[in-house]
């Protein structure tokens, strides 16, 4: 009774706030237009990328078949860990079954009683789930604070410390200021571990490389591929040694089967498409800045790009009037946006025929009119 009542309590609580969250299955070839996803270039059913994935379980079979560490590491994760580190420019990678269990094992490893983190307020909860499992003490500072980063660090003395940033943050869909970052982190010998989730393929390599930071000793990356590389899984990128004591210490890592065949083969397939094809990217940045003059706002630096709505309800009211004319968005509300501010969450793909996608945005323009 006593977890029936808490239960019921909960559930009372989330709909008087307007925030019950609910899942909803979709079929194979929905007839709406998905800009809810996270398919940013529209590769997860590119054909090659299907085909090799098919062609990855017809010779490995549906699963890895055990943790990495006993018989689960196959020739193809070696050769997936070995096209991401050349293209992301990193010595080592590592991959893992998810994004977020790159961010969990990197941190948790590399963290400890005796570290520090110094976290941004605005990372995903994946980072600030791993800074809980890592023990360490943590101190967040306030989103994109260089100079309190820096304090911090100056504080930290001889201590072991983490800075924890993503290339192009979820919900705001802004910009780190890696390069000031990187220079604070080397100047106290700190390690700065980006989250390049949102920036691997849509800004081509991602923001690390971008602005000449790949390589560095002491900038590690950790990705997802289930968004622009349209598979599953994530990764671990930096120095040999950081990826050698993951694979010893890493947890999320050790204690978790390897990926699956499928997702590595179409990660694999997905990576060379995008490096054949540079464009994709720029169909991105360019419908971004479309719709963001259209709807009145700010572009954003990545694939998201956020519309701030009145409250929780209203924003759900628009995320209703938008399917109700064929066209999915998705919605930021309390606790999963930082700032406590509601807000429609728009997914830019290069995958979406041009046709549908000059309707999504008529659409979006009248339902951010009526509601925004």
């Amino acid at each position: 009774m006593i977890w029936e009542k808490w239960l019921d309590d909960q559930s009372a609580l989330r709909d008087q706030a307007g925030l019950r969250r609910t899942l909803h299955a979709r079929g194979p070839a929905d007839p709406v237009v998905d800009l809810a996803g996270n398919d940013y270039l529209g590769l997860s059913r590119h054909p090659a990328v299907r085909e090799r994935a098919a062609e990855a379980a017809r010779t490995w079979g549906a699963g890895a078949g055990a943790s990495r560490l006993v018989t689960g590491t196959l020739g193809l994760h070696v050769e997936l860990e070995t096209a991401l580190a050349g293209f992301l420019g990193q010595p080592a990678a590592l991959v893992t079954s998810t994004g977020y269990h790159a961010n969990l094992a990197a941190v948790a490893a590399l963290g400890g009683r005796d570290a520090l983190v110094v976290s941004d307020a605005h990372v995903h909860a994946s980072l600030v789930d791993a800074v809980r499992l890592s023990k360490a003490d943590v101190e967040i500072v306030q989103h994109h604070d260089v100079a309190a980063i820096d304090e911090a660090l100056a504080a930290a003395g001889d201590r072991r410390a983490l800075v924890l940033a993503e290339s192009v943050y979820s919900v705001l869909g802004d910009e780190a200021p890696l390069a000031a970052l990187a220079a604070v982190c080397a100047r106290h010998d700190a390690l700065l571990v980006v989250d390049e989730a949102h920036g691997l393929g849509v800004r081509g390599a991602g923001l690390v490389p971008e602005l000449g930071l790949a390589g560095l000793p002491h900038v590690l990356v950790t990705a997802t591929l289930s968004k622009a590389l349209g598979s599953q899984g994530g990764a671990v990128l930096g120095p040999q040694a950081v990826v050698d004591h993951l694979v010893n210490r890493g947890r999320p890592f050790v204690f978790d089967t390897g990926l699956a065949p499928a997702a590595a083969g179409a990660a694999l397939e997905a990576l060379r498409q995008l490096r054949a094809r540079p464009e994709l990217s720029d169909v991105v940045r360019r419908r971004m800045a479309d719709l963001a003059a259209a709807l009145g706002v700010a572009p954003a630096a990545g694939a998201v790009l956020s519309v701030p709505m009145p409250s929780p309800r209203v924003a759900l009211a628009a995320q209703a009037r938008a399917l109700a004319q064929g066209v999915t968005v998705g919605c930021f509300r309390p606790p999963s946006v930082p700032d406590g501010i509601s807000r429609l969450r728009i997914t830019v793909s290069a995958g979406i025929p041009e046709s549908d996608w000059v309707r999504a945005m008529d659409v979006l323009v009248a339902v951010v009119k009526e509601y925004g």
